[in-house]
């Protein structure tokens, strides 16, 4: 599966963005799809995933009540939607795939095979 990541940019704190995570090639179904993001300087962390069949979703505690994923199957797009944005925030963000992955691996970058182009979101005044 292809991953296509969109919707970056910048904005001021306490703005919103929606980023958008498209596959080709395959749909999400059976997927978890994941959102991982990479500060300069910093290693890559975990920010959410969803599992597509079920529509569970997982998300750090630095974002957890900022942030929603969704999923669009139609259009086999998810989306991570980031309100409340914080300068602490800006990185470049990743969508990441992988079947049929256990809860415990969905926090875990190395779990995922299939990796999207980032988007680098830049939040500031």
């Amino acid at each position: 599966v292809q991953l296509q990541a969109s919707g970056g940019g910048l904005v001021q704190p306490g703005g919103s963005l929606r980023l958008s995570c498209a596959a080709s090639g395959r749909t999400f179904r059976n997927y978890v799809v994941g959102w991982f993001r990479q500060a300069p300087g910093k290693e890559r962390e975990f920010v959410a995933a969803i599992k597509w069949n079920s529509r569970a979703t997982y998300f750090a505690d630095s974002v957890k009540g900022r942030f929603t994923i969704s999923r669009d199957d139609a259009k086999n797009t998810a989306y991570l939607q980031m309100n409340g944005l914080k300068p602490e925030d800006t990185a470049v963000y990743y969508c990441a795939a992988d079947q049929h992955l256990v809860t415990s691996s969905v926090r875990i970058a190395d779990s995922y095979d299939y990796w999207g182009q980032g988007t680098l979101v830049t939040v500031s005044s």
